[in-house]
């Protein structure tokens, strides 16, 4: 008997869903493989979204999302994500699905910092609950229902590709208490931030350095005070995560790290999303936060501005020898603070009991980190970025 041809099964012959459950199973299955062609022809032939289908996209979502906010996944991480990965539509539907998220608990049920992120995102529920959001969705954006179905389907890739993240703060709908840390001083603070601003906007290295430096010295005297005021409260370090943008994130994760060693914190590198997450006291995040952000601006303008820089090899080694001098020079400025404290001999106990407590968490969130190098391939770029940050007067 000859044998007889057999024909590989393709979308053809499954038959087309027909209820929101079937329309969300087909939209997740064509988001983990990735096949947002065949799911476009299959699912939406038409120029309009099909109620079912509507509702079927609300129930994807809303069960995705739900998996990565679990997973450890904040708002501002979420929308990090989103921005370098999908299109502004795709963006779009993704805060949705956040604001969607977070608007089925009680407020009081939901971290202040979960809300004050998912505000800072811009992440609203503005559609009406009369008809199913992704109707609505799709109507805002002017978007037939093969474009709608694409870019939910790409959206619906990047959330599935998300991975589990270590707790930064608890998730909706389960209780928490109030944070234990000291109050922010906000005239400190404020003095702090009106010195990195300076330092942005001038036009002169020295000055900008010097400027930082003067952050800095603020930064670590305010931490020491606080340490001695609250040496007898238990310290809970916490854990932040701090975005970095393409490109040299490898030099860029050094600078973060220098940083956070000066503030008595941990930090660790996440190469696969270009993240840094920081483990240490509330107050001290809040310090690595500030001057980071600040250093990054001052480096790269110092970067540009270098007639030499026009290579990846020189702007790499730039960074990288301006963070490790930045680094030098922050830590021996906090050292000199220490020393000039008038209660140096109380501060050294209580200071390595709190660098103890910040390491056994960083262990614990972390057990697994494997230590790193950054290659420098232009020696020009490591002498122009070294100059660059010797002329910082950071004592």
């Amino acid at each position: 008997m000859g044998k007889q041809k057999r024909r590989a099964a393709s979308a053809e012959d499954v038959p087309a869903p027909r209820t929101a459950e079937e329309f969300a199973g087909a939209l997740l299955a064509a988001a983990y493989d990735g096949t947002k062609a065949a799911a476009v022809k299959r699912l939406a032939p038409g120029l309009e979204l099909p109620d079912s289908l509507a509702r079927g996209v609300d129930l994807a979502g809303r069960q995705v999302i739900t998996r990565v906010c679990r997973n450890g996944w904040l708002p501002e991480d979420v929308h990090q994500a989103a921005r370098r990965r999908v299109d502004e539509f795709a963006v779009s539907y993704v805060l949705d699905t956040l604001a969607g998220y977070a608007g089925q608990f009680s407020p009081e049920t939901v971290h202040p910092g979960w809300r004050e992120q998912l505000d800072e995102t811009g992440a609203v529920q503005w559609w009406s609950a009369a008809e199913p959001h992704a109707t609505q969705w799709a109507a805002k954006h002017i978007l037939t229902a093969a474009e709608a179905v694409t870019t939910v389907v790409e959206a619906l890739g990047l959330l599935v590709s998300m991975p589990p993240l270590n707790p930064v703060l608890p998730v909706p709908g389960t209780p928490h208490r109030p944070a234990a840390h000291h109050a922010v001083d906000e005239k400190q603070l404020g003095r702090v931030r009106a010195l990195l601003a300076k330092a942005e906007s001038s036009s002169f290295p020295e000055e900008a350095e010097a400027l930082s430096a003067k952050a800095q010295e603020l930064m670590t005297r305010y931490a020491l005070d606080r340490v001695l005021v609250e040496s007898a409260a238990p310290d809970v370090p916490a854990s932040r995560r701090l975005w970095l943008d393409t490109p040299y994130l490898d030099a860029k994760s050094l600078l973060v790290h220098v940083v956070a060693t000066a503030n008595r914190c941990r930090a660790v590198f996440d190469a696969r999303w270009g993240f840094v997450t920081v483990v240490g006291d509330e107050n001290d995040l809040d310090a690595v936060a500030l001057l980071t952000t600040s250093l990054l601006v001052q480096a790269t303008r110092a970067m540009i501005a270098d007639p030499a820089g026009r290579s990846r090899a020189f702007r790499q080694s730039f960074l990288v020898s301006y963070a490790t001098r930045i680094g030098e020079r922050l830590e021996k400025a906090a050292e000199t603070t220490l020393a000039d404290a008038p209660d140096a001999d109380r501060l050294l106990p209580v200071l390595a009991s709190h660098e103890l407590k910040v390491q056994a968490a960083f262990t614990q969130l972390f057990p697994d980190v494997v230590g790193k190098s950054v290659t420098v391939r232009d020696v020009d770029g490591w002498d122009a970025g070294r100059s660059a940050a010797d002329r910082a007067r950071l004592r």
